[in-house]
């Protein structure tokens, strides 16, 4: 399978939380793919090849990670949201856009699609509404300063492989490969900083849902504890125009995992879209 279509194009957005590396890939309208923390737009490499065609792909390495400039402070969500906004005036994007979150993406996808105007659709994959557990916050609180002075060194590289893939997906040799090297491009103090900002000070947003009013579709998958098929169920139905589906065989990175999956529920979710 061909992971880099011959149309990409690479693009550096200013934002208030540094340059933003981002891949364009395609023409028409614009659909924006945000990864999960840790790693970079690389995720979405195996599902792009499905998508389709007709369409201009903006594939984002988030604040303080891939090749992104380095995050050099403790930021949130909201300012995430507000980088993103950042990037689509910096990209002269004048219509809403199709928005693709995965866990972290989805997570800026909420804020986003409750601003009128900015989004037309989302699908947030994997992405929790509620905080971490207090068991996960103990873990990575443990973890933190290995991440910001060590670097991805073996108990925190084992952590983050754990937690977003399933074991399947971590032997198989080219998921890993991404995730590996997606781990290995940013500063270690800037990946602590988006773990400090983007994880660990993540917020409840159930109760900002109902204030959500364009299609969204909620991609949970079997394996993911904190976002089970009932909990994106849940948000579904507190959310005025949403649905929920579940893969199957995948933790935390779906794109990745279930690529041919995804992609099918994609392409019938922006099908029914006017």
């Amino acid at each position: 399978m061909s992971t880099t279509p011959v149309t990409e194009q690479t693009h550096i957005a200013p934002t208030r939380l540094g340059d933003l590396h981002v891949r364009i890939n395609g023409t028409g309208r614009t659909t924006v793919l945000w990864p999960s923390m840790f790693v970079d737009s690389h995720i979405f490499d195996r599902v792009l090849p499905l998508l389709p065609r007709d369409r201009r792909y903006v594939l984002v390495d988030g604040p303080g990670l891939g090749l992104s400039a380095p995050l050099t402070r403790p930021s949130d969500i909201t300012e995430a949201a507000g980088a993103a906004l950042d990037l689509l005036t910096g990209l002269a994007v004048a219509e809403p856009v199709d928005w693709v979150g995965n866990a972290f993406g989805g997570h800026v996808g909420y804020k986003l699609a409750a601003m009128p105007g900015v989004l037309r659709s989302l699908v947030a994959v994997s992405a929790p509404s509620v905080p971490i557990s207090a068991a996960l916050r103990r873990r990575l609180v443990l973890l933190a300063p290995l991440l910001r002075y060590l670097g991805t060194v073996g108990p925190v590289r084992n952590a983050v492989v754990g937690a977003m893939l399933t074991d399947a997906s971590a032997a198989d040799p080219e998921i890993r490969r991404i995730v590996l090297e997606s781990l290995a491009r940013p500063h270690s103090r800037s990946m602590s900083n988006a773990l400090t900002s983007f994880i660990l000070n993540r917020v409840d947003v159930t109760a900002e849902l109902a204030s959500i009013t364009v299609p969204c579709l909620y991609v949970a998958s079997d394996d993911r504890g904190d976002w089970s098929p009932e909990d994106a169920a849940h948000a579904a139905s507190v959310t005025p125009n949403a649905r929920s589906v579940t893969i199957i065989e995948a933790r935390t990175l779906v794109p990745l995992e279930q690529p041919a999956a995804l992609a099918a529920e994609l392409t019938t979710f922006w099908a029914a879209q006017p």
